[in-house]
């Protein structure tokens, strides 16, 4: 049972239309219903899906309450929940997994058929638990961790031991296990083979720490940013591509970097489109396989109608094919244990009144997290 029926108002960041900037709002959160759990959050970050949601993405519905990447505790549960309790660390997914539907059963996919990724800013029942002066407010996935406190139904969280460092847990909350991911659980990376990823930030690095872990042995960075290469050697990359350095394409210089017949796996992190094409060029004639991580706000991707005739293989990921039971308490396990060099990507941070200096901040060449600290 709930421990308690009342409404919180607290703050969290709003957006009140495409491209309009983004403000510190005092909204209403509502109590959770049966299935649900309010959480007191206590850390953020920023991926480029919050971006994107400004701009449209997933969904064009405002008012906007931003942020999908976070950790929190348990403020009170509904009284169908017997799994989390108050008190509980926990962190928001916007995968579900029954374990039971044909698609989880089938282990061919993580998306789970009976908790959807939920593209329409509201909760399964199609209503919000959140409200601003009267008006209800969308979140852009399951929940909006850009806020003081916010309900997500329980099926769409994981708990986490309650010493997880808090900036690490958020990171791999999405974009960080979506790289990690796409290499270990959609890509399949084989033990000895060669890896291009296109684009190092947290995404791109996951995937270069989930190669890593699968054993491959060649693992090409590929950035313009100059000052990710210290950044992805740390996460285990053996060779570094800046696509600003050469007049060639970028899936010649990774041929030159491969016995000139490319990589045996390709991942795209950045979510530009026009990199599609190069992406699957750059893997081998016949067996190459690539998958396609990056979000971006483009409908349409180019594609070289003959690069894809000659047996490449293209595959499409949501949170890097990862289910939040059997896959992301794998990599909770391995942050809690710090397995991973998760520092590295924590390189600014502000308070949630701050917000928008968090958007400027990610301008920086040097910028790859952006930690979102509560105040209370």
């Amino acid at each position: 049972m709930s421990n308690t029926s009342q409404v919180i108002t607290c703050k969290a960041a709003v957006c009140w239309g495409m491209g309009k900037p983004v403000m510190v709002e005092e909204i209403q959160v509502d109590p959770p219903k049966a299935t649900e759990v309010r959480v007191k959050m206590l850390c953020a970050s920023i991926c480029s899906t919050d971006i994107a949601s400004t701009q449209g993405f997933p969904h064009t519905n405002f008012p906007l309450a931003l942020g999908h990447e976070g950790v929190g505790v348990i403020e009170s549960v509904g009284d169908q929940v017997t799994n989390l309790k108050e008190g509980d660390m926990v962190i928001p997914t916007y995968i579900g997994e029954c374990q039971e539907c044909e698609n989880c059963v089938s282990e061919k996919t993580n998306l789970c058929l009976t908790y959807p990724v939920r593209w329409t800013g509201l909760m399964p029942d199609n209503t919000s638990r959140m409200s601003i002066r009267g008006q209800r407010v969308y979140h852009v996935l399951s929940c909006a961790t850009w806020s003081e406190y916010m309900v997500i139904d329980a099926n769409y969280i994981l708990k986490v031991d309650s010493s997880i460092d808090l900036a690490h847990a958020s990171f791999i909350s999405c974009g960080f296990s979506t790289g990690f991911g796409g290499a270990w659980k959609e890509a399949k990376v084989e033990s000895g083979s060669s890896v291009a990823v296109f684009g190092l930030g947290a995404v791109g690095l996951g995937a270069v720490s989930g190669a890593k872990m699968q054993g491959a042995t060649k693992i090409i960075g590929i950035d313009k940013n100059e000052m990710k290469r210290e950044k992805a050697e740390a996460f285990g990359i053996t060779d570094f591509i800046n696509p600003s350095d050469s007049n060639k394409s970028i899936s010649e210089l990774v041929k030159e970097l491969s016995g000139g017949r490319g990589v045996d796996y390709s991942l795209e992190c950045t979510g530009a489109a026009p990199l599609l094409t190069e992406c699957l060029e750059a893997t081998k004639i016949g067996t190459g396989k690539t998958i396609v991580i990056g979000t971006g706000v483009e409908p349409v991707l180019p594609l070289g109608l003959l690069t894809i005739l000659l047996g490449r293989t293209l595959k499409g990921s949501v949170f890097g094919g990862l289910k939040t039971i059997s896959d992301l308490s794998f990599i909770a396990n391995k942050c809690q244990k710090e397995e991973f060099p998760l520092q590295e990507l924590f390189t600014h941070e502000v308070t949630l009144a701050d917000i928008n200096n968090a958007f400027e901040l990610l301008k920086q060449p040097n910028c790859v997290k952006v930690v979102i600290k509560m105040s209370y």
